[in-house]
Formats: structure tokens, sequence, C-alpha cells
């Protein structure tokens, strides 16, 4: 009861503000993206306006050698598009080992819906739906996520763990340590969501996030502007 309370709490305030709100000072967001330690790639966020719309374009691309070879390598591009706080569209394209995965998503407003064509999904989705994506806070807020990938809707449980202190590029940070999993954690490992999230509500960005899948993976926020 204590960890809700305090999840209530922390996000209150949160929600004085539209979500894009936070936003609207930002132009770019850099991720570096490690994987047993050792930096292997980037995701990029970058926000464009006008007027009331708001573009957001995400940039990811790392790759995973063994020996000296690429065993694994992931070169992706999405974008979001909102008018003020609602999502009208996303569109996306992943290369995964050379196998393209997508998604093509407009807000139907007369059905009040999201209307998904993914490489893995293909339907309608609850407006309370948010893309799977690291820049927003709005992933600890929701009860559900559309994969950013391939389409597919999971799920999801979001659990306070406490306040923590943390150093990252050289920096100490104060932030609230979160645990995301799967709804139903008895998924397969590769569809199963598992992340430990470390949000600084000082900036309503989040700092870090680590996963465990054929290898321990983590996404820093390197920095933004």
């Amino acid at each position: 009861m204590k960890k809700i309370l305090i999840l209530i709490v922390i996000f209150c305030s949160s929600n004085v503000l539209a979500h894009m709100g936070h936003y609207e000072k930002y132009n770019k967001i850099e991720m570096e993206i490690f994987r047993n330690g050792e930096l292997i790639g980037y995701s990029y966020y970058f926000f464009t306006r006008n007027g009331e719309e708001t573009i957001v374009t995400n940039q990811t691309k790392f790759s995973v050698k063994l020996l000296g070879a690429t065993i694994f390598q992931v070169e992706g591009y999405g974008e979001e598009k909102y008018l003020k706080d609602q999502l009208i569209s996303y569109d996306s394209k992943t290369l995964q080992n050379n196998k393209e995965k997508f998604v093509k998503l407009f807000f139907d407003k007369d059905k009040n819906e999201f209307n998904i064509k993914g490489s893995s999904y293909s339907g309608v989705a609850t407006i309370d739906n948010v893309i799977g994506n690291w820049w927003s806070h709005k992933i600890l807020q929701s009860d559900s996520q559309i994969s950013s990938i391939s389409g597919s809707i999971k799920k999801q449980v979001v659990t306070f763990i406490g306040r923590k202190k943390i150093e990252q590029y050289g920096q100490a940070y104060e932030v609230d340590h979160f645990k995301l999993e799967s709804k139903n954690m008895s998924l397969s490992e590769d569809k199963r969501l598992n992340f430990d999230i470390w949000f600084d509500k000082k900036i309503s960005m989040i700092r870090r996030v680590s996963y465990s899948r054929m290898g321990n993976w983590e996404y820093r926020l390197k920095s933004f502007e």
C-alpha cells in the first residue's frame, strides 16, 4: 500500500501539465546503449514543433559482435506525431538482422481508438496505450504499451521500488526506481517485459533502463538539449 501511495504522489505533479508540456523545451535526447558494460550503439530522439503539433523522431542503431563478427544488429527509425497531448500517428521501420519489422498506426477520431498495422499485430487498440519508447515518462503511467518495432500490444505492471542515488557519466542523480513487467510473466522470454527503470522527476526523463536478455543491457541518458 505504501508503494502505491508513493507512486501516486510521484506522478500527481506530473499530471498538472499535459504530457507533451514536459518536453516543450527539449529538442534532442541522446541515449547510449550498453551490453555487458560495452558501448554498442545509440538511441536518439528529436523534437520538432509546428503550432499545436509535435513530432518525435527516433533513430536507434546497435550491433553485437562475437570474436569480431557481428551476430546481432538492429537499425530503426520511428516517428510519433502528437496534436496537443494526443498521439495521432506513429510509423516505424526496423531492420533486425536484415529482417524488416514495421508499425503503421493512426488515431481514429470517430471511434476514439488506435488503428494498427504492424509486422506482429494488425487491429485496434485503446487510446490509453503508449508507444514503447524511453523518452516519455508516460510509459510508467500506463498499463499497456504498443511495441515500437512490431505493433504488438503488451499489458504491463509498473511497481515503485524506491528512491535511489545512481552515478552515471561521472555525475550523481537522485532518481525513482521502478520495475516494469509484463502482466503475464509466463510469456516466453523474448516476448516478456522485464525492465528496471530509473526516472529523474526533476527533468521528467528516464535516466537509465536495464534488462537481461542474451546479456545485461542498459540504455543510459547521456545528454539532452
